[in-house]
Protein backbone atom coordinates (compact mmCIF):
# COMPACT_ATOMS: atom_id res chain seq x y z
CA UNK A 1 0.00 0.00 0.00
CA UNK A 2 3.45 2.21 0.81
CA UNK A 3 4.12 1.99 -2.52
CA UNK A 4 1.16 2.36 -4.26
CA UNK A 5 0.91 6.05 -2.71
CA UNK A 6 4.13 6.65 -3.90
CA UNK A 7 3.38 6.20 -7.22
CA UNK A 8 0.40 7.74 -6.88
CA UNK A 9 1.98 11.23 -5.62
CA UNK A 10 4.95 11.15 -8.10
CA UNK A 11 2.36 10.33 -10.57
CA UNK A 12 0.54 13.91 -9.41
CA UNK A 13 4.33 15.94 -9.39
CA UNK A 14 4.49 17.25 -12.42
CA UNK A 15 0.66 19.22 -11.60
CA UNK A 16 2.16 20.09 -8.57
CA UNK A 17 5.19 21.85 -9.86
CA UNK A 18 3.77 25.51 -9.37
CA UNK A 19 2.62 24.84 -5.58
CA UNK A 20 6.28 24.89 -4.41
CA UNK A 21 6.69 29.09 -6.10
CA UNK A 22 7.51 30.94 -3.30
CA UNK A 23 5.48 34.21 -4.42
CA UNK A 24 7.33 36.56 -1.89
CA UNK A 25 10.88 35.87 -3.31
CA UNK A 26 9.13 36.36 -7.04
CA UNK A 27 7.81 39.71 -6.10
CA UNK A 28 10.80 40.79 -4.21
CA UNK A 29 13.54 39.69 -7.22
CA UNK A 30 10.66 41.80 -9.65
CA UNK A 31 10.78 44.91 -7.14
CA UNK A 32 14.73 44.83 -7.20
CA UNK A 33 14.56 44.13 -10.88
CA UNK A 34 12.23 47.16 -11.77
CA UNK A 35 9.84 44.64 -13.21
CA UNK A 36 6.87 46.47 -11.80
CA UNK A 37 7.90 49.56 -13.21
CA UNK A 38 6.29 48.47 -17.18
CA UNK A 39 4.57 45.54 -15.94
CA UNK A 40 1.79 44.66 -12.79
CA UNK A 41 0.08 42.10 -12.18
CA UNK A 42 -3.55 42.60 -13.16
CA UNK A 43 -3.10 45.63 -15.49
CA UNK A 44 -1.60 46.97 -18.63
CA UNK A 45 0.77 49.53 -18.51
CA UNK A 46 3.74 49.92 -20.75
CA UNK A 47 4.41 46.04 -21.09
CA UNK A 48 1.47 43.47 -20.39
CA UNK A 49 0.19 42.53 -16.85
CA UNK A 50 2.00 39.58 -15.74
CA UNK A 51 -1.80 37.79 -15.92
CA UNK A 52 -1.78 38.45 -19.51
CA UNK A 53 1.61 37.11 -20.05
CA UNK A 54 0.19 33.54 -17.93
CA UNK A 55 -3.13 33.71 -20.41
CA UNK A 56 -0.66 34.20 -23.76
CA UNK A 57 2.03 30.92 -22.62
CA UNK A 58 -1.03 28.65 -21.00
CA UNK A 59 -0.60 25.45 -22.37
CA UNK A 60 2.60 25.64 -24.00
CA UNK A 61 5.16 23.68 -23.15
CA UNK A 62 8.17 26.02 -23.67
CA UNK A 63 6.61 28.13 -22.13
CA UNK A 64 8.93 28.52 -18.64
CA UNK A 65 11.96 28.12 -21.00
CA UNK A 66 10.63 30.94 -23.28
CA UNK A 67 9.69 33.28 -20.88
CA UNK A 68 13.28 32.58 -18.77
CA UNK A 69 15.13 33.52 -21.85
CA UNK A 70 13.16 36.87 -21.91
CA UNK A 71 13.54 37.81 -18.45
CA UNK A 72 17.49 37.04 -19.19
CA UNK A 73 19.11 38.26 -22.57
CA UNK A 74 17.70 41.89 -23.26
CA UNK A 75 15.29 41.42 -25.87
CA UNK A 76 14.52 44.19 -27.89
CA UNK A 77 11.09 45.26 -27.67
CA UNK A 78 8.82 48.03 -28.31
CA UNK A 79 6.90 50.52 -26.62
CA UNK A 80 4.78 52.79 -28.09
CA UNK A 81 6.34 52.94 -31.49
CA UNK A 82 9.69 53.06 -29.96
CA UNK A 83 12.13 50.46 -29.84
CA UNK A 84 14.67 49.57 -26.53
CA UNK A 85 16.23 47.09 -24.93
CA UNK A 86 14.13 44.96 -22.00
CA UNK A 87 15.99 45.02 -18.88
CA UNK A 88 16.89 41.24 -17.90
CA UNK A 89 16.03 40.06 -13.92
CA UNK A 90 18.68 41.13 -11.44
CA UNK A 91 20.15 37.95 -10.31
CA UNK A 92 22.62 35.31 -11.85
CA UNK A 93 21.05 33.12 -9.75
CA UNK A 94 18.82 30.51 -12.05
CA UNK A 95 16.89 29.16 -9.62
CA UNK A 96 15.63 32.74 -8.24
CA UNK A 97 14.67 33.50 -11.79
CA UNK A 98 12.69 30.62 -12.43
CA UNK A 99 11.07 31.12 -9.29
CA UNK A 100 9.89 34.22 -10.75
CA UNK A 101 8.95 32.73 -14.19
CA UNK A 102 7.12 30.04 -12.60
CA UNK A 103 5.26 32.76 -10.78
CA UNK A 104 4.50 34.34 -13.54
CA UNK A 105 3.15 31.31 -15.30
CA UNK A 106 0.70 30.20 -12.03
CA UNK A 107 -1.05 33.84 -12.51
Amino acid sequence: MKKLSIIIAAAFLPFTANAAVDADAAQALMKKSDCFKCHAIDKKKDGPSYKEVAKKYKGKADAEDKLFKHVTTKPMIEIDGKKEEHKAMKSSDKAEITNAVQWILSL
